[in-house]
């Protein structure tokens, strides 16, 4: 699995993006044989109503899904990159506990055919 992680409208210190994979890796470790790639972008919004706040996007590639894209901005980074990083936990765990019951419903086991005997009086 491969996490690329970019800031936009600032440097990337190496302090956050090993905050960020720490907080990827908490959160998502136990699926990351079933995800693809992660990719995290942060950039600033500056705007007349927002006084800089700060945006973190997550896209997550699943195979044979939809990608996953989430995205939070609060005034505090930290803020933004966690309850963008925990919805994303919430919603692959959704979606591929939604494929596994899928399968489930779809499969049909051969050895317990139903066997109907007949006795002729």
């Amino acid at each position: 699995m491969h996490i690329k992680i970019q800031a936009d409208d600032f440097s990337l210190t190496e302090a956050l993006g090993k905050y960020i994979q720490r907080r990827i890796n908490y959160v998502l470790s136990s699926r990351y044989d079933q995800i693809k790639s992660i990719s995290v972008r942060l950039s600033g919004i500056d705007g007349p109503h927002s006084d800089s706040d700060k945006c973190c996007r997550i896209k997550i590639t699943l195979p044979r899904l939809s990608n996953i894209i989430v995205e939070d901005t609060e005034s505090d980074l930290t803020v933004a990159i966690d309850r963008a990083i925990d919805r994303a936990g919430r919603t692959v765990n959704r979606r591929l506990a939604r494929q596994h019951n899928k399968k489930r419903k779809l499969f049909i086991p051969r050895n317990n055919r139903l066997v109907l005997e007949m006795n002729a009086g």
